[in-house]
């Protein structure tokens, strides 16, 4: 059993499809003492299994619990749970109302920059860091702990937040000033989520013209139509319409209205993103919140009337 005393003292908040696999890969860290907590009753079931359960890995009934925490990470859906925890709502004490001064928060969540370089300040007046650390991989590497990690913050927080991203991630890219990550991370999925959108609109009209969708996926992928989604999804998830590509619609949509916000930011305006954003929102609302991020086709191709089946 390693030492608790010399232990670094770590929070986390927030045990969904990716934090739950993010705290696995933490609890096999023996220099970390970690205590977890979510709302939801089943992934902390699925903590009692872990074989750091009740010794350097505990479950904490509410935040204030936190009290005693270095570092606690949060990934949570948005700014608005996000800022609910770390500011208190409906009566209950926000992480800035329990933890100690000199304590640090990871948001390691899709939060809204604007909304993040607000809470830096709010931390900051009561002595509490806070970075930001949103992460991109899906399911797959926060199990296998490869994820890559952008960070926002100065290098006295990055290098004390390191060990615990370390722990979750392989590829830890310093984006800037607390808010860069998020924002930077905003308009990567945004990227994402055209190429994606590219690859459901051509395999519909694809289909609708009676070509080997199989083929057409090898010609994408050998010629300048490449990209991640034509890679890893379309084969695999979309062509056998099993859409399990591990990142859920909703999740994708609400990255897109924080990319499509950073409009008023910059004062520019950008078309595609417009489009992007108001063809999920229209996915979200026929297919609903369960949706994969993958069956963006499934709405894509209905509109065409070419979806088979």
């Amino acid at each position: 059993m390693k030492d608790r005393e010399n232990a670094m003292r770590v929070g986390f908040i927030g045990l969904g499809v990716m934090g739950l696999p993010m705290l696995e890969n933490l609890a096999g860290r023996p220099d970390l003492d970690l205590v977890a907590f979510d709302r939801a009753a089943e992934p902390l079931k699925q903590l009692e299994g872990h074989p750091s359960f009740s010794t350097s890995l505990r479950i904490a009934s509410a935040p204030a619990e936190f009290a005693d925490r270095e570092i606690v990470v949060t990934i949570l859906p948005d700014s608005t749970i996000t800022n609910a925890v770390i500011l208190g709502s409906n009566g209950e004490a926000g992480l800035l109302n329990c933890l100690q001064p000199g304590a640090m928060i990871i948001d390691m969540g899709s939060s809204n920059p604007v909304e993040t370089g607000k809470l830096a300040q709010a931390a900051t007046a009561k002595g509490i860091a806070l970075i930001d650390a949103p992460v991109s991989g899906a399911v797959v590497k926060a199990r296998s702990g490869t994820l890559a990690i952008l960070v926002g913050g100065d290098d006295a927080e990055f290098q004390r937040a390191r060990p615990v991203l370390e722990a979750m991630g392989t590829a830890i890219i310093r984006s800037g000033r607390v808010g860069s990550a998020h924002a930077m991370k905003a308009l990567n999925n945004y990227v994402y989520a055209a190429g994606l959108l590219a690859v459901s609109e051509t395999l519909a009209m694809a289909r609708a013209l009676d070509l080997d969708v199989e083929v057409f996926a090898d010609v994408l992928n050998a010629s300048s139509g490449r990209n991640v989604a034509s890679e890893t999804k379309l084969k695999q998830f979309m062509i056998p319409e099993t859409f399990a590509g591990g990142f859920a619609l909703r999740l994708m949509e609400k990255d897109l209205r924080v990319a499509r916000s950073l409009q008023e930011t910059t004062g520019l305006h950008a078309p595609e993103l417009e489009l992007c954003a108001s063809i999920w929102r229209d996915a979200l609302a026929e297919l609903g919140p369960r949706a994969d991020n993958t069956e963006v086709y499934r709405h894509v191709a209905a509109l065409r009337g070419t979806r088979e089946g």
